[in-house]
């Protein structure tokens, strides 16, 4: 009763409980794709490499706005997608390669600038180091709507491309023969993605922002094989995970915003991995159970009357089983 009541009446908790939903939302929608590509490890280099841009807009602005911080984050993230792509094009390394590189050169010039502001004799500097590891309790209504704003247009986008993107998430080759173009579907794709982590990184921070982006996605993969449905459930796993680690560390003391959320999406993972139907760890046990119980059965009856009875393993090894 306390906890609704909180809810009920806290307005700042409201507003973070809110903002985090829509990240969790857009995050469970761009994630989809990003997973179903095969390019989950993109949010991560993309997310570390934001941090230079937070970091140079500021110094060039001296503003601490938040959509100033986002569009330098923004612009530093798309050159660090822009290069990935540029040198798995034009070069020989590969793509984990290239995302580990770019990776680590951006973040760590980011943590390099990050410094030199910290001794720059300005106080208007605290707080930019917060990007890190995000912090939730300081959205402002403001820095909500900017993010529900972003958000409809990212999945307005996504409704009026759907086929687009479906056809090119699952087969590329295909696509392209039928006249699409997949290289400007692409780029649409890896902009939309790489401005859905940047909407986050004030929320969870750069280093937790790529578990939220895939991890929604990952868990609705493995209670369905239909995209559609996939990506339904990825965004109600991202708004759950956002409210419920927002009221948490609200509730108890001392509990960070950003990490308490990727706490939760991390366990709806996880009881997914273990219970969902088909794909699940139980699910294959009692599956296998169940196949051994019938091939036994079948064993059974095949060597009934007869004399040359041969032992279980004999008959699996020899009918390939």
């Amino acid at each position: 009763m306390n906890v609704v009541k909180l809810i009920l009446t806290d307005y700042t908790l409201q507003i973070v409980a809110l903002g985090a939903a829509i990240l969790g939302i857009i995050s469970g929608v761009l994630g989809s794709f990003a997973v179903i590509r095969k390019e989950s490890l993109l949010g991560d280099a993309v997310s570390h490499s934001a941090l230079p841009g937070i970091a140079l807009a500021f110094l060039i602005t001296q503003s601490k706005k938040t959509e100033v911080l986002l569009l330098g984050a923004l612009i530093s993230g798309l050159l660090s997608t822009f290069l990935i792509l540029s040198i798995v094009k034009y070069s020989r390394v590969k793509f984990d390669s290239a995302l580990a590189l770019i990776l680590s050169v951006f973040f760590g010039g980011g943590i390099v600038l990050l410094t030199h502001i910290q001794k720059i004799p300005n106080a208007n500097q605290a707080g930019l180091d917060k990007f890190i590891f995000g912090q939730a309790s300081t959205l402002l209504k403001r820095d909500v709507w900017i993010m529900g704003i972003l958000g409809i247009i990212l999945i307005s986008l996504v409704i009026i491309f759907w086929k687009e993107f479906k056809m090119v998430s699952f087969d590329s080759e295909f696509a392209e023969s039928l006249g699409f173009s997949v290289k400007k579907v692409n780029l649409l794709l890896s902009i939309m993605i790489v401005t859905a982590i940047i909407v986050g990184l004030q929320t969870v921070g750069v280093i937790l922002m790529s578990a939220m982006l895939i991890a929604p996605a990952v868990a609705a993969r493995q209670w369905t094989d239909k995209l559609s449905l996939m990506v339904i459930l990825s965004s109600v796993f991202g708004a759950v995970s956002g409210i419920i680690g927002t009221v948490l560390s609200s509730v108890v003391s001392k509990l960070p915003t950003g990490p308490m959320i990727v706490i939760v999406i991390s366990i709806i993972v996880i009881f997914s991995l273990i219970f969902a139907p088909n794909r699940g760890l139980l699910w294959k046990v009692f599956r296998n159970y169940k196949n051994k119980k019938e091939i036994k059965s079948y064993f059974n009856k095949r060597n009934n009357g007869k004399k040359d009875i041969i032992s279980l393993e004999d008959y699996t090894r020899k009918e390939g089983v």
